[in-house]
């Protein structure tokens, strides 16, 4: 870029916070989500049926235990969209808040907008009293001359 600016130390250190937490709050979504997929998946049975009462308990804890994991690892993808959130708006905010040349710039072209619009209005504003000026001279001349005066 022809314009290339050097940030100040502490803005380059936010800047390199705000990368490391997207890409681990990306890391910590993607890691829940395969989770969630790996523990949806069905298990393929070995055996023709399940005779034995501590094979059914012990499946039911299976399925029970998979159940938490599954509630614990969305939660965790709960929070890590919640701080890829708070980090979009860390980002604008830092954005908004440091982002000088442009703000300098759009103050520069509001500046320049006005004085334009200001020039037209004085243009204007002279005319109209020229021509009053002149209006108020015929006035003047016409009853001056008359005989009611």
């Amino acid at each position: 870029m022809a314009n290339q600016r050097v940030l100040p130390q502490s803005k380059e250190s936010l800047l390199q916070n705000y990368n490391k937490r997207l890409k681990d709050d990306i890391r910590s979504i993607l890691d829940n989500f395969t989770e969630i997929i790996k523990t949806a998946k069905i298990e393929e049975e070995t055996q023709v049926a399940r005779a034995t009462q501590a094979e059914q308990d012990h499946y039911e804890m299976h399925v029970r235990a998979a159940n938490i994991r599954e509630f614990v690892l969305a939660d965790q993808l709960v929070r890590a969209g919640e701080s890829l959130m708070k980090l979009v708006s860390d980002l604008k905010q830092f954005l908004i808040l440091n982002d000088f040349p442009s703000v300098n710039d759009a103050i520069s072209l509001q500046n320049q907008q006005l004085r334009s619009l200001q020039e037209e209005c004085d243009k204007k504003l002279t005319s109209l009293r020229d021509e009053i000026a002149i209006d108020l001279y015929e006035l003047e001349e016409e009853y001056y001359s008359s005989r009611y005066k």
